[in-house]
């Protein structure tokens, strides 16, 4: 008999999903009514001229598989510093570094509260360092 994946398994097959920049292998890490939400006003948001939440599906997978790879265009490298998971509820840890298509480096910690549902991620509230952001991007 197998077994359903822990959430935190769930999360960490999401993160190597994102790698491949599939839209078919990202967006079965989600719900249809997912909703990602970053700081308002993020260096990220900015350098992209979008809003600070992606509500959809869609949204996530459009974000994931294309838009970010016209800031971070190179040496993309995702380093988990902890993982933590009570149930249906993960915190992810991370560091991420790159190259931006201006040729600055990128390096921040960004840290993930996700709520999952039915073994997807449902919700997700991202937080990260935003000054140290607009430090490398800007």
């Amino acid at each position: 008999m197998q077994t359903a994946p822990t959430s935190q398994q769930v999360v960490k097959n999401a993160w190597k999903a994102f790698a491949t920049r599939d839209p078919a292998q990202i967006a079965a890490a989600f719900t249809e009514d997912a909703e990602w939400r970053a700081p308002e006003g993020n260096a990220t948001a900015k350098a992209l001229g979008r809003t600070h939440e992606m509500l959809g599906r869609a949204a996530i997978v459009r974000f994931l598989s294309e838009e970010m790879h016209r800031l971070f265009v190179k040496d993309l490298t995702v380093t988990f510093t902890g993982l933590f998971s009570d149930g249906p509820l993960v915190v992810l840890e991370q560091r991420l570094q790159a190259t931006l298509a201006s040729g600055r480096a990128y390096d921040n910690e960004y840290c993930f509260n996700i709520e999952m549902q039915e073994g997807r991620i449902h919700r997700e509230r991202e937080y990260m360092d935003t000054q140290r952001g607009f430090r490398c991007i800007f």
